[in-house]
């Protein structure tokens, strides 16, 4: 299986980064985003591109790509909803509306976040913007999509946040993890679960397109 990684560099995107290197059966990674990453392996190739919607440098691999996995996002913190869509909607169905006409054939999955809205009309700004982003990007016409809704990620192997502050937290509460893990299985994942889960969602699919966390750890042991 050849895959492609949006997000690499975020704490979802490492950790599926991580698991597709350690992977035998993933033949190629290819990254994209707009700067490199410091990842070096034999079967990783980082492409680089400010337009991530221009989809040109990725012509000549796309129709050997078998999954797309969109890591991608940003925090709501401090934004009003035109700049948090900007971002969180019309770049991810700009990008993913070239990828279906360039490459039908593939499986994209989607991260998102528990509580996503599917409804639109909640009172969460956050949370009804993914809820369309979901809703859209499920009517492309892929080969299969599903949307994952990770909630608590508890960091392994290195993998780690790229804001301050929140890398700062899971420092202080590292400690609490094996609790945590055991205490709230329905809200919480590992790194390495969600990573595997991904994979094997793409490998093998999934009943259902919506992918809550109890199933990210179910799909973990597949």
């Amino acid at each position: 299986m050849n895959v492609l990684l949006l997000g690499a560099t975020g704490m979802v995107g490492q950790s599926v980064l991580r698991e597709c290197l350690l992977d035998p059966a993933i033949t190629q990674v290819y990254t994209w985003g707009r700067s490199p990453i410091s990842v070096t392996h034999a079967k990783l190739h980082n492409f680089v591109q400010k337009d991530l919607t221009n989809l040109g440098p990725l012509q000549d691999v796309l129709p050997e790509i078998d999954a797309c996995f969109f890591c991608l996002g940003v925090s709501s913190a401090g934004m009003n909803e035109e700049q948090y869509r900007a971002v969180t909607y019309d770049l991810t169905m700009q990008f993913a509306r070239e990828l279906v006409r360039l490459q039908p054939n593939l499986t994209f999955l989607y991260v998102t976040g528990a509580s996503t809205d599917s409804t639109e009309q909640g009172r969460v700004m956050w949370a009804r913007v993914k809820g369309k982003t979901e809703n859209d990007l499920l009517k492309l016409p892929f080969k299969a999509a599903y949307m994952f809704r990770p909630g608590g990620i508890i960091p392994k192997n290195g993998v780690r946040s790229k804001t301050g502050w929140v890398q700062a937290i899971y420092t202080v509460t590292r400690p609490l993890f094996p609790l945590l893990e055991k205490a709230f299985p329905n809200s919480i994942t590992t790194s390495v679960q969600i990573g595997r889960a991904m994979i094997n969602a793409a490998r093998h699919g999934y009943p259902q397109p919506i992918v809550e966390v109890k199933d990210i750890r179910k799909l973990a042991d597949a």
